[in-house]
């Protein structure tokens, strides 16, 4: 079944997310989707949007789809005009790739291209707005496509510090809805007991909420997460628990794990990111039961 048809009705869904090369060399690309081929509802690949310059996503989407994994790309403004935007949607859609996210490129402060320019040239509700239109049969001009594409789309919430903040994302994330989002994808979930009333409340979007389940890969990035990163909600327990844990790794993969069985029943999918530790997956789905 395919990704689209699982979200409309109303299926768990699992997305597991991996980042395309530093280069032309797709063995470990290849090799880390196959492990999870037939365990994942899809996978979702990035483009760039941590300001680390790689192999485009819609390449990464077209290798998953000759693997025989549906994928989800990434696309937003900060890389491209609206004519590469568009071009490269018709482009995706035609090299089979269907499901996209809005997402919000990060700032090129912490890039290892500083002199990129940014180019913004739409807002990701502008985005949203411009993938209805082509939907429609046309482009932002106004002139009629030669077929027109049809998208499964999704958008994301950024994290937010306090409940202020929270209505804040929230709010603008319905606006996103309004605009054509028909899934959103949420920040990583850390805290569980912060997540149940965020969840209640995320069902007013009328659309399936998909959080994220990071996996921490030691202390460090633990407390890195805690110090840098406070919205992130990252508990004290947790970084305890990692520190006395006898195989502190392995102890990450069941924190993971627990989260995604924790949340299951909240949400309607998990996206599971692992930042290079995609070996680490196949632990974490079956330690899910998934």
């Amino acid at each position: 079944m395919s990704f689209q048809k699982r979200l409309s009705s109303g299926e768990f869904v699992v997305l597991a997310e991996m980042n395309t090369p530093k280069g032309v060399d797709t063995s470990q690309f290849v090799a880390d989707a196959r492990r999870i081929k037939g365990r994942v509802d899809a996978v979702i690949v990035p483009d760039m949007d941590n300001g680390v310059m790689r192999m485009s996503a819609l390449a990464g989407g077209v290798l998953m789809h000759q693997l025989g994994l549906e994928s989800i790309i990434h696309v937003y403004c900060r890389d491209r005009n609206r004519m590469a935007l568009q071009g490269d949607l018709l482009a995706a859609y035609a090299l089979g790739i269907q499901n996209i996210v809005v997402v919000c490129g990060e700032d090129m402060k912490n890039a290892d291209h500083h002199n990129a320019k940014p180019v913004n040239d739409l807002s990701e509700l502008e985005l949203l707005g411009a993938i209805r239109t082509l939907e429609a049969g046309s482009d932002l001009s106004g002139i009629e496509l030669n077929g027109a594409p049809q998208f499964t789309t999704g958008c994301t919430m950024a994290p937010w510090r306090d409940e202020k903040g929270f209505e804040q994302e929230l709010e603008l994330t319905g606006r996103k809805v309004k605009a054509g989002a028909e899934f959103v994808v949420t920040p990583p979930v850390f805290d569980l007991q912060r997540f149940v009333p965020f969840a209640e409340q995320t069902r007013q979007l009328g659309i399936p909420v998909i959080p994220t389940v990071f996996l921490i890969k030691s202390v460090g990035v633990a407390r890195y997460i805690a110090t840098n990163e406070p919205a992130a909600g990252m508990t004290e327990e947790i970084i305890q628990r990692i520190r006395k844990a006898s195989d502190r790794e392995m102890e990450c993969v069941r924190i993971a794990a627990e989260a995604i069985s924790a949340i299951k029943e909240s949400v309607q999918g998990v996206r599971l990111v692992t930042l290079g530790w995609e070996h680490r997956l196949p632990a974490i789905l079956d330690l899910a039961g998934l």
